[in-house]
């Protein structure tokens, strides 16, 4: 199961704390697709996913300023 969850218009760190929560609620083999546009949170939530052992199945930038990551547990 993947979550969607839209942070677009949160400010740094607030997508990544969403995150977090989100990660804390689903199984293991379960992830998150954030949709985010805070440049910051390229490097912190990819660095976080990797600081828990979660896997980064997909990252892209959507937009001038915007961009999906898909992190599973």
């Amino acid at each position: 199961m993947i979550v969607k969850l839209e942070t677009a218009g949160l400010v740094c760190p607030f997508p990544l704390e969403e995150a977090k929560a989100a990660m804390a609620k689903l199984n293991a083999g379960d992830g998150i697709e954030i949709e985010f546009d805070c440049t910051q949170a390229t490097e912190a939530i990819p660095n976080w996913a990797a600081e828990e052992g979660y896997d980064v199945i997909h990252f892209d930038q959507i937009g001038d300023a915007k961009w999906t990551i898909t992190v599973v547990k």
